[in-house]
């Protein structure tokens, strides 16, 4: 049995006043779902990205205190497919565009990756298969 594909990733944010629009832009699409869970826990903002899997934002009522940090056990980032290094490149073009700062098409013998950070600091990445 082969293991399923990734169906939704959610990340804790900060503040979703700050963080929506911010991810509205990068993903140049309006989110489909926001609201309160239902234990009214945490507030929850959803996007449904190409390919069909959802992205999420989540706001604890009671969260914890700290910087976001990739060398501490958790999520270190998030990964995002594109098609080859062409397109690599124009999202590098569309984050300069959009004020967002970028480390740089990165070239290694897997693959290349454009490493970038949402408002809270959360490390996100672009990247493209070698092939």
């Amino acid at each position: 049995m082969a293991f399923p594909g990734l169906a939704h990733v959610a990340v804790t944010v900060r503040d979703l006043e700050r963080s929506v629009p911010w991810y509205a832009r990068l993903f140049g699409s309006d989110p489909v779902l926001d609201e309160d869970e239902q234990a009214g826990t945490f507030h929850h903002t959803v996007w449904l990205l190409d390919g069909g899997q959802l992205f999420g934002l989540h706001q604890h009522v009671s969260a914890a205190e700290g910087e976001v940090d990739a060398t501490r056990p958790g999520l270190d980032h998030v990964g995002f497919a594109v098609a080859d290094r062409a397109e690599l490149d124009e999202w590098a073009g569309r984050l300069d565009e959009l004020g967002i700062e970028h480390g740089g098409v990165v070239v290694a013998p897997y693959g290349a990756g454009l490493s970038f950070k949402d408002p809270d600091g959360i490390p996100l990445e672009l990247f493209a298969p070698a092939g």
